[in-house]
């Protein structure tokens, strides 16, 4: 029996269009109430989102045989944080702040097994063996791991053809957000200068073959994005999509008008 099939990395492998939204509330209940709304993928967002090991293994389990395929963001691309992330059943990995071709040939090193890689062989204790009784997981769990990586800045930029030529790197997400701020506009990821960055850079990840990925919560961006090229995109988080609907619930009973959108943190 082998490792179970990863449908992301198989859907990008196939030029077929990912949609997603952010998990960010730190809540296996939240999770599963958005694995129902019919997204392609979901990220649990470790970066930013209130998560930890024992968080994020209670979502993926809450995921576990969802149509929407989780994705892990870690605060970081350690490979011991890896490594754990693995055995509790992540196949999916969006790694922020990837500046360098060799920062991802360590990445992808991390997340499969020598002698390819560096992963510790323990999954047997957990999720991503199916508690050791998926008896070829070791010789089928590489082929079934998708990493990608966020280039969201000047310097990722400046090196993005060399870290989208590593072989084992499936995709490159655009950060906007961080982006913009490392251009000098933060808070305006819709700024000109940006929007051409970002237009340039997925031209630049297309030609080596790489899937495009990048976020947004305006709609009307998003179609933009998608135009571009975007293969794979978050149109929201369950963060904003849970203030907007409190808070316009509330303004709407009072009859009280302007937009109820905060933008004040970014996203």
């Amino acid at each position: 029996m082998p490792a179970p099939s990863n449908p992301f990395k198989a859907a990008l492998r196939e030029g077929t269009f990912q949609l997603g939204l952010w998990v960010a509330l730190g809540s296996a209940y939240a999770a599963e109430i958005a694995a129902g709304s019919g997204y392609d993928w979901l990220l649990i967002d470790g970066e930013h989102g209130p998560n930890d090991m024992p968080l994020i293994g209670a979502q993926l389990g809450a995921l576990r045989g969802s149509a929407s395929h989780p994705i892990v963001r870690p605060p970081m691309g350690e490979a011991w944080l890896l490594k754990q992330l693995l055995d509790l059943g992540a196949q999916t990995f969006l790694i922020p702040m990837v500046e360098t071709a060799e920062q991802a040939q360590a990445l992808v090193r991390a997340v499969r097994y020598p002698p390819r890689g560096m992963r510790g062989v323990g999954a047997g204790l957990g999720r991503a063996s199916n508690f050791n009784r998926i008896s070829d997981y070791l010789a089928t769990a590489d082929d079934e791991i998708c990493l990608l990586v966020q280039v969201e800045s000047r310097a990722g930029l400046a090196a993005l053809d060399d870290i989208a030529a590593v072989e084992g790197v499936d995709g490159v997400f655009i950060g906007p957000s961080d982006l913009a701020a490392d251009m000098g506009y933060l808070g305006q990821p819709s700024a000109a200068e940006v929007q051409d960055a970002i237009r340039d850079a997925f031209l630049r990840i297309h030609r080596h073959g790489k899937a495009r990925g990048i976020m947004t919560v305006a709609i009307d961006q998003a179609h933009e994005y998608r135009a571009m090229g975007a293969d794979f995109m978050a149109i929201g988080t369950d963060v904003n999509c849970l203030v907007r609907s409190i808070d316009g619930l509330r303004r709407n009973f009072l009859g009280l008008a302007g937009d109820a959108d905060q933008k004040g943190g970014g996203y």
